[in-house]
């Protein structure tokens, strides 16, 4: 846990998990979209899903991170 992080720490960390959930959005638009295609590569779809789940786990993370005191 980050404990007393500063303003600038604070705002890059802020960037950060700004751009994890935008890339978050993003990889779910695109697994829905392929979803629905019957042509779609499996592994590609499923190497998505695993990245979409890893990027939840590390926002969940970098929440706790930024304010400890509230439940991510």
């Amino acid at each position: 846990m980050i404990n007393d992080i500063g303003n600038a720490d604070r705002v890059g960390l802020m960037q950060k998990l700004v751009a994890m959930k935008v890339e978050h959005r993003d990889l779910d638009t695109v697994i829905h979209r392929l979803a629905g295609d019957p042509t779609h590569d499996q592994l590609h779809l499923t190497r998505m899903k695993r990245r979409k789940l890893l990027l939840k786990d590390q926002i969940a993370w970098l929440e706790r991170q930024i304010d400890p005191d509230v439940l991510a």
